[in-house]
């Protein structure tokens, strides 16, 4: 399994021939590598509905028939849009081809911002469990810190898990890094930041504040084998 960050909360993984999307949020992303129009992912997995998450997903599940993975509400709403859907809620899992998701909870809104600003309810926020080649990869998605991360990490050994650590929106630093006590990932890394000027953190503020797990701050398009 290669595991690579792309900006904001964007990360994609590759497990044999199969990739997998997470919160393709490009256009409009100043930190992403990334191009919508040059991503062919089997599968997109949203953890809820804001705009900075989404983002692209439409565009790109249409051009390559992707599977979009998301909170009921959110997933009917897509596929409204002429998206192929698999709906899910938080507790629940499925066995796909690629891989195993399950919904976690988070602590934070979920809706999307049309173009003629009407706000359409897209269902809980969610976290995102990911297993596949014997590996699990936690995707906080955007959230509040809060006490069930401690029965997640016990339930669900994590390998690698992305936590935001912007603040305003999110977690901040500090309590990100006591999500990782709760947790126990082997590797954290902090995503959600720097892209706004209310979430601007320096990622050296988390790592010093870690124990127990490798911390890797990664640039966009950045990754590593796991």
């Amino acid at each position: 399994m290669y595991i690579s960050y792309h900006g904001h909360s964007v990360v994609k993984i590759k497990t044999g021939e199969y990739t997998i999307l997470i919160d393709p949020f490009i256009s409009g992303n100043g930190l992403t590598d990334l191009k919508a129009e040059a991503e062919k992912p089997d599968a997109i997995l949203l953890t809820h509905g804001h705009n900075d998450h989404v983002g692209d997903t439409v565009q790109i599940a249409k051009a390559n028939d992707s599977i979009v993975i998301a909170p009921f509400e959110l997933a009917n709403y897509l596929e409204w849009q002429g998206v192929n859907t698999h709906s899910m809620h938080i507790g629940g899992s499925y066995q796909f081809d690629f891989g195993k998701v399950k919904f976690t909870q988070a602590f934070h809104g979920s809706s999307y911002e049309t173009e003629d600003q009407q706000i359409i309810y897209t269902g809980m926020p969610s976290g995102i469990l990911f297993m596949a080649e014997g590996k699990t990869v936690y995707h906080a998605g955007d959230t509040a810190l809060f006490g069930d991360m401690k029965l997640i990490g016990e339930r669900h050994p994590i390998d690698v898990a992305f936590l935001p650590i912007g603040d305003n929106f999110t977690m901040g630093p500090e309590d990100a890094a006591y999500a990782v006590e709760l947790l126990k990932p082997k590797t954290v890394v902090p995503i959600h930041y720097n892209t706004f000027p209310p979430i601007k953190q320096d990622p050296q503020n988390f790592v010093d504040l870690v124990t127990g797990a490798d911390v890797k701050v990664l640039s966009a398009g950045d990754g590593f084998e796991l």
